[in-house]
This record gives structure tokens, sequence and C-alpha cells, in this order.
């Protein structure tokens, strides 16, 4: 949910609560902009190189050995579990610290996303579900009987209201714990399908706000809207595809053993490629320098890649921790693809390049394009300001600060995000700096050049934008 399609038109309900409460104009993704990267980091208020989810599909040999994997996956998160001591995710989510506490939870999500929010969860304390599905079978039958089975994955804006009556109807039947999320799939859903600002695009928008209505008319209905705080956050951007690259076909013609599955035993040198929509990060066998280099000089002199990263420093590019999306099982090379200003066919700026699994004139998403990097924040509630407009950077790592504030849980040594205070009633508005950094490499054809903008409060760092070329 792009943050320019919050309109009287697009979406009344949410509007009129930011109309009351705080609109942040200035917020921000973490990068890769992708749904189980800032999922996991509005819950725990870290960036991936700390809570460990580096992007939505990612190779990791110790859980799959022939190709990348759903991060979000249950087997995949069962097993990275098993293998991290519990650590799949590197640090505690808001509903385990409210959980330590003894506090109850409840979370509804449409997407299996929702796993990452709880995944330990104590059915006396948690309340869980995702895509339909809950641990306890008690409640599974429950919800089976008061809401029917759970739409198919064709139908994502039935899944919301299901989702959402799963959360007012059946989780606050008795009481509203002191902690709820409900994550939708639209607009999501529906821009992958189409592309931002298309007729079914809007009309899913109008959908996920409708949603927003029906959750607020059930405060309203147990007296809980004057005590109760609201976020609406969405997990990032959307653009609209100007190109499909074929990466695998590129690489192989230009002599690289590249691929997206090993079908004989990895070997030295050879590429994995992850593909994540607007980035692709590729794990080179062996962390080989030489292929590695030759890869980096390759993306450099193409009229597709925007920014480069690098597991260690190279010349024209940037580290991976200056994304910060560097850990132990970080890929040796990340890139996000090009972008520009231009308009798709229905007006809405923003398009970039994008990998083979989507085509052109479709929507996605994960670049470091400001129209992915930038999304929506409202939040309103007895805590907050009122009519405030706040142009002060801030981000999804921001939120899981923010709440365990107003619930009187000190939010954890390092964690990345910071309490929002110029959004609470009588707070200060906070210094902020921008600035650009730039890297750059002479080739034969020309001069690679990428540049990275980023905006910082206090010690909390936003990336805002990144692009990059050849010129001559």
């Amino acid at each position: 949910m792009r943050p320019d399609f919050v309109t009287e038109q697009n979406t009344p309900t949410l509007w009129k609560l930011a109309q009351s409460g705080v609109f942040f104009r200035n917020n921000h993704s973490v990068y890769p902009s992708a749904t189980i990267v800032n999922g996991t980091a509005i819950v725990t208020g870290n960036y991936p190189n700390h809570d460990g989810i580096l992007a939505n599909h990612v190779y990791r040999a110790d859980v799959n050995g022939r190709k990348s994997i759903d991060v979000e996956n249950v087997e995949v998160v069962r097993k990275g579990d098993e293998l991290s001591a519990g650590k799949y995710v590197g640090v505690p989510t808001i509903a385990e610290l409210l959980h330590a506490r003894g506090d109850r939870t409840a979370i509804a999500a449409a997407k299996t996303v929702g796993l990452l929010f709880d995944r330990h969860a104590d059915p006396r304390l948690g309340q869980d579900i995702f895509a339909g599905e809950s641990v306890s079978f008690e409640m599974a039958s429950s919800l089976l009987k008061l809401l029917g089975p759970f739409p198919p994955a064709t139908q994502a804006a039935d899944r919301d209201v299901w989702t959402t009556k799963a959360l007012t109807d059946f989780l606050w039947k008795d009481a509203i714990p002191v902690f709820s999320l409900l994550w939708l799939s639209e607009p999501d859903d529906t821009e992958h399908k189409t592309a931002p600002g298309a007729p079914p695009a809007l009309a899913a928008i109008k959908s996920s706000d409708e949603n927003l209505a029906r959750v607020l008319a059930a405060l309203d209905k147990r007296n809980a809207r004057s005590t109760t705080d609201l976020f609406v956050v969405s997990d990032h951007g959307f653009s609209t595809i100007a190109r499909e690259i074929e990466l695998p076909k590129i690489l192989k013609a230009a002599g690289f053993d590249a691929v997206t599955e090993f079908t004989d035993p990895p070997k030295q040198g050879q590429i994995m490629l992850a593909g994540n929509g607007g980035t692709v990060l590729f794990y080179v066998v062996g962390h080989d320098e030489e292929i590695t280099r030759r890869l980096v000089e390759f993306l450099q002199q193409t009229d597709f890649a925007g920014v480069i990263l690098t597991r260690e420093p190279m010349e024209g590019t940037f580290t991976l921790a200056q994304a910060k999306i560097d850990n132990e099982h970080a890929s040796d090379v990340v890139m996000s693809f090009r972008w520009t200003e231009d308009k798709n066919p229905f007006g809405a700026s923003g398009m970039i390049d994008a990998d083979w699994q989507r085509a052109a004139g479709k929507g996605t998403h994960a670049t470091l394009s400001r129209f992915d990097m930038h999304n929506t924040l409202v939040t309103a509630g007895p805590d907050f300001a009122s009519s405030l407009t706040s142009e002060v950077p801030s981000g999804n790592v921001d939120v899981a600060p923010t709440i365990l504030s107003i619930l009187g849980i000190k939010p954890p040594s390092g964690m990345d995000g910071r309490i929002l205070s110029e959004a609470m009633k009588n707070g200060r508005i906070p210094k902020s700096e921008t600035q650009t950094i730039e890297a750059s490499r002479k080739l034969p054809g020309g001069r690679w050049r990428q540049r990275l903008t980023t905006s910082r409060v206090g010690s909390t760092i936003y990336l805002d934008e990144g692009n990059g070329k050849l010129e001559p």
C-alpha cells in the first residue's frame, strides 16, 4: 500500500483516521522492500541483519541444498528453528515479549507471514491464525463452524474479510487482549496481478479500507475505541514492471554457471539465484572471489542494474552492511533493479525492471526505488497527537519500540527502531538529517555510478532510495 493512494476517495475510513490522528508522510520500508522482510521488521523493531530474515526467498544450504526457500513456509521455519536453537528469527517479537510478561495477544493473518509473528505460540496467551490455519485443532474447528472454510488463494479479498472476522468475531469474542495484529493480503495480491492504480487494484485498496471499518466498528461496539491505540501500516510500496529480465539465461549466455536449482551437487564457482521481484540474491558456491568479481563487473555493465551490494567491499559497490542485510547466511552479491519515475498506463509513477517471475506491465516491488521504499503509516488513539502530519523520517522498524513503550515494556537493548516520540501527545520533533553516498568504477564501456540516499533520526537509519547506471 503506497501512501500516495491514501485519499478520501480510495480509502475513506483510513483517510478519516489519518485526519484525526497522525499521518507519517516520510515512512520507510526496510530493504529488500518485500513482505516477509518487513513483516518481521514491524514486529521486532530490527533490520534484517539482526532479525535474520534477509529476503522473501533465500538460499540456505542447511535447510534445502537444491534451491531457494520461501522463508515463511511452515516446514522451513520449523527446520530453521531446529538448526538455530529456536533463533530462526534472531530477536523476540512483540507477542513474545508480551507473553513473557503474562499478557494475552491475538494475531490474525491472511498470509503465512503471520507464523513469524508468534511461531512459539502458547495457546494460553497467544491465539494465532495464519492463512486460515491455527496450531490449535480446537480453535480451527470452532473457526470453521463460525466462518466456514478459508477461501481459496484466488480470492484474496474474501480471505481478508474472513481473517478480519476471525479477529473481531472470534478472537475478540470474550475480551480484547492487550495487543492484536491483523494482516491483510490486499492490495498486494491484486497489484501483483494488475498494476498500481489499475481499477482492480483500487478496488482491492477499497476492500482493505472496508476491513479497517469493520475493526473500528468492533472496537466501538465494545466501547474500546477511546482506550485503543491503532497503527495502520503497510509492509512496502509498489511499482510497475517495465521489463522482465531473465537473468538465468542472460548469465548463462555470458559464461556463468548460474542456476535456480542444483540438479547435481554444487560445484565451486556456481551461482545460485534467488529472485525476489525487484531484487536478486546471488550465492557463489565456495564464495569464489574471482567469480564474484566477474559477476559484479558484468552486472555493472548491464542496463538493468540499479544498486549492487556485496558481502566484501568491492570497487563500485556498497556493502551488505550498509543496507542492513549482512549476516552469516547472507548472499555474496545482491542487486536491486534499476527504476525510473515514469508512469504506468494508469498514471501511477514508478517503473522498474524485475526478475523472471512476472511479466512486464504487472506490479511488483523489493527494489530501492522510492516508490517501493516509502509506505503507509497512520496512528491514532489516546496516546497520539491529533490531526498531525509528520514529515520526520520514520520506518517500519519504529512500530515495535513504540508499541512496547505504550504498553510499558522497555524495548530490548540494541533494537534498531526508535520510539515515535514526535507523534505522541506533547511529543517533541527530533532532529533528522539526510545524506547521499556514491560508489563508482571505471569500466571499458564507461563509468559505473551508483548512489544510496539515507535519512537518520538519532541512531536509527532509514534507506530512502538508491539507483545506478553505466555512464559513457
